[in-house]
């Protein structure tokens, strides 16, 4: 019998392996876009004056790389015309700002000059609460068995708020984001969480809570509901289009850039684990 048995698992093992062909995939690659990766982040505590602006290209599937974009002019300005020059790091697509002044309330527009195109986004700046308390429960998880980490903030009572959440941890390989608004909140203190399973003691858990406009929320919640399985991501629903940001072309409304231009206040706390 045990004879048999292991000529059965030659014989599978025989047929499995020589039904493996590898097949090269002639995918379709649409012309290059713009990405405007333009977070403009004012910490509190710093005075918010050093920001980055990276610019890429969409590329194929196997490309190894993603294209930088260099020699592109961009600035952005503000209500009474006060201009901010970004300035590459040359060969980057890195660009840089030394002097940006953050205003609460403030509305600033970007303009990014690329291939002859003009792309152009506003956004304003709105104020972000300060986290009052972190907690951590160990019975945290949907069973019990995950380390959690909970921070609390104060909603403004006297206007409608949009907030994005971050969290980074050894323990996942990309940030962990939450798009909330205040809409059944309002004036109370609301909260945001992150559990995980494989948390220890002595890890560091990153925590970034961001101001948002509501097209900055929207924009966000739709990201999110892509990553993580959400809507239309089913076996019979229809495939999500591309999620358009705030970048229109002044040239040619058809070619689009993808990214965003926010502006946010933001908090940040680095919580170790106990």
């Amino acid at each position: 019998m045990k004879n048999i048995k292991y000529i059965l698992a030659i014989v599978t093992i025989a047929l499995f392996t020589s039904c493996e062909e590898v097949v090269d995939v002639d995918l379709e690659t649409a012309p290059p876009r713009l990405v405007v990766d333009a977070s403009l982040d004012w910490v509190k505590g710093t005075d918010g004056s050093e920001q980055t602006i990276r610019l890429t290209t969409t590329a194929g599937y196997y490309e190894p790389e993603v294209p930088v974009v260099s020699g592109a002019t961009v600035f952005v300005t503000n209500s009474i015309g006060t201009i901010f020059d970004f300035v590459e790091n040359p060969g980057t697509g890195l660009y840089n700002c030394i002097n940006f002044e953050p205003v609460i309330g403030e509305t600033y527009v970007l303009t990014v000059v690329s291939g002859g195109q003009t792309f152009k986004a506003t956004e304003t700046l709105y104020a972000c609460p300060d986290i009052t308390e972190v907690v951590q429960n160990n019975e945290g998880g949907f069973f019990g068995d995950e380390i959690e980490v909970r921070y609390f903030f104060q909603d403004n009572g006297e206007e409608d708020n949009w907030y994005l959440g971050r969290f980074d941890a050894p323990v996942i390989p990309y940030p962990d984001y939450d798009a909330m608004e205040d809409r059944f909140n309002q004036g109370n203190e609301m909260f945001n969480f992150f559990s995980d399973e494989d948390l220890e003691p002595g890890q560091v858990v990153n925590i970034s809570l961001h101001s948002s406009s509501e097209r900055y929320y929207n924009y966000m919640r739709q990201l999110i509901e892509i990553a993580e399985g959400g809507a239309g991501s089913g076996p019979f629903q229809v495939p999500p289009s591309t999620v358009r940001g705030n970048l229109v072309n002044q040239n040619d409304i058809n070619n689009y850039a993808l990214g965003y231009f926010r502006v946010t206040q933001a908090v940040k706390i680095d919580y170790t684990v106990q």
